[in-house]
């Protein structure tokens, strides 16, 4: 273990589902990596794994949505977090609504928004989104999961 590794281990972000559509096709995973990188204009940026489907939707994608979800949602965190859409139709489980842009948006997050994508910045492993926010709403109140409380979900698709 190397000093930097002791400062990663410190961080504790709120995790948030991204969700995709684009060809016909949705698919969602949950990302530790999020964050706003402007004020001015206000910009979001998601970070997607590239082994992910999420993520090869998401290339073709105009519009993502980000969702907050509280602690008792954590069986959300689950699906989209521990299953793959490779395998599995994660909408089929969950109450959604189209958003705009065709965004996919989760009936149950505390907190969402939908952006357009302005642009794509590779960083290794992931892929930046970096997004203008266009919509957004709010559902229930309650602490947000954060990534120590996730850290149980065994990814549906591994760190390649």
């Amino acid at each position: 273990m190397t000093d930097l590794d002791g400062f990663f281990d410190r961080l504790d972000p709120d995790m948030c589902v991204v969700t995709a559509t684009a060809d016909g096709e949705r698919a969602g995973c949950l990302v530790g990596f999020a964050s706003q990188c402007s004020m001015r204009p206000r910009r979001f940026v998601v970070w997607l794994s590239k082994a992910n489907r999420t993520y090869r939707v998401a290339r073709s994608a105009h519009c993502l949505a980000v969702h907050l979800l509280t602690r008792e949602k954590r069986g959300l965190a689950e699906l989209f977090g521990g299953e793959t859409g490779d395998e599995v139709d994660k909408f089929a489980r969950v109450a959604w609504h189209e958003g705009h842009g065709g965004a996919a948006v989760l009936a149950d997050a505390a907190a969402w928004f939908v952006g357009t994508v302005l642009h794509r910045t590779d960083g290794g492993d992931h892929v930046g989104f970096v997004l203008d926010p266009v919509r957004w709403g709010e559902g229930p109140g309650g602490p947000l999961l954060r990534l120590s409380d996730a850290l149980p979900i065994e990814a549906g698709h591994p760190v390649e």
